[in-house]
């Protein structure tokens, strides 16, 4: 049974619907914490979504050095405002940089090569990483001055070691190339300064979880601690330490078989317990527009909606979710939902400039209900690339 209530909430608390909840992609972006970004038109498309539609006001945040993307947590791209890219990866991706260490001897790197790595990146792109003149670096030019200064790259070599720079706040993915890519930059330049942890908290983790705790259940909630931890990888004893300086800008209740939240444990018939935090408002805004929230939505296929929490199923079965994540490898199909549940995977068909959307159905879809799909497919923030 999927809990469409609590799903109805975090679509409205995503900006998914209804009117345009954050005025520009920087604002989406900060809000959130971190979008999934490895799947670059995706997350294109996911800031678009919740900022009325526009894709070039996302390509230009990205070129102005406003939104950024890195590898904060859990040794995966996200897309972060700038000011935030810094601070977020002090604080939690330590543990996937110490995991990357471990693997470098069965790579055959050494210490050496990541000096002679890292000299060759800043001279590449020092000229090209001032935010909204630089152009920063492509991948495959970075990859072959490596190449030329005698590093090997291959078999997983190149990409070992930009990981390793952007995981330790040297670079990071700043503007948007028509490459289809987001060229490398060097983090000192290009993010503000002082955006660290010790600039932005003075060096304060416990206030740093509390902001980031704040972002998100303000964006994803209802969410738990646990899902919180999950996404982050930060310890739950340290996120409920850091809770209470940002508790009362939030509101907290407890969801039951269905999805929807009460006030107190005792009422959320079939639920787990689990506390759920979200913004201030949140339920009495969904009750009030539940009708328009329930209505199709076609996502990208690394959305937070999908991804932000540890457990899909509240949007769908477990058939479902192996339809949607085939082989369960990490690899997410596009989302096709309605009444706040899974109802098919989505792709384009057809030659450019005639294409269809090519909807998988995995629950059924009337006709009408189809007309409402194709409606949205002709509206999609497509990046061409």
């Amino acid at each position: 049974m999927t809990q469409r209530h609590l799903a109805g909430a975090r679509i409205r608390a995503q900006g998914l619907v209804g009117p345009v909840r954050f005025r520009t992609p920087l604002e989406a972006a900060r809000s959130f914490g971190a979008h999934q970004g490895q799947d670059l038109p995706g997350v294109m498309a996911s800031l678009a979504l919740r900022t009325g539609g526009d894709l070039t006001r996302v390509y230009a945040a990205f070129d102005s050095g406003l939104i950024v993307r890195g590898y904060p947590m859990r040794g995966t791209v996200f897309a972060v405002a700038a000011d935030t890219l810094a601070w977020l990866t002090e604080l939690c991706a330590g543990a996937s940089v110490r995991s990357a260490v471990k693997r470098r001897s069965g790579l055959g790197l050494e210490e050496e090569h990541f000096g002679t790595a890292r000299r060759v990146l800043e001279e590449l792109a020092a000229e090209q990483s001032d935010p909204g003149v630089g152009r920063g670096v492509l991948r495959g030019e970075l990859m072959a001055a490596w190449q030329g200064a005698g590093l090997a790259t291959d078999d997983g070599r190149g990409y070992h070691m930009l990981t390793h720079f952007l995981s330790t706040g040297v670079a990071a993915y700043g503007p948007w190339r028509d490459e289809g890519e987001t060229a490398v930059v060097l983090a000192e330049r290009w993010l503000p300064h002082g955006s660290d942890l010790e600039g932005t908290f003075g060096g304060d983790e416990t206030a740093a979880i509390a902001e980031l705790a704040l972002r998100y259940f303000t964006s994803h909630g209802p969410a738990t601690v646990r899902d919180l931890a999950w996404w982050s990888k930060l310890p739950m004893r340290r996120i409920d330490q850091a809770l209470g300086q940002v508790a009362d800008r939030l509101e907290h209740g407890f969801a039951d078989a269905k999805g929807v939240v009460h006030s107190q444990p005792g009422r959320a018939t079939g639920g787990d317990g689990e506390k759920l935090w979200f913004r201030p408002g949140l339920l009495e805004e969904y009750a009030e527009h539940e009708k328009e929230t329930m209505a199709e939505l076609l996502l990208p296929g690394f959305d937070e909606l999908v991804l932000g929490y540890r457990d899909r199923h509240y949007l769908m079965d477990e058939g479902q979710h192996r339809a949607l994540v085939p082989g369960n490898n990490g690899v997410f199909k596009r989302a096709a939902l309605r009444r706040g549940a899974l109802v098919g995977t989505w792709g384009r068909t057809g030659a450019a400039g005639k294409r269809r959307l090519d909807l998988k159905e995995l629950a059924e879809v009337t006709p009408a209900q189809k007309r409402r799909f194709e409606k949205l497919f002709q509206a999609f923030p497509y990046t061409v690339a």
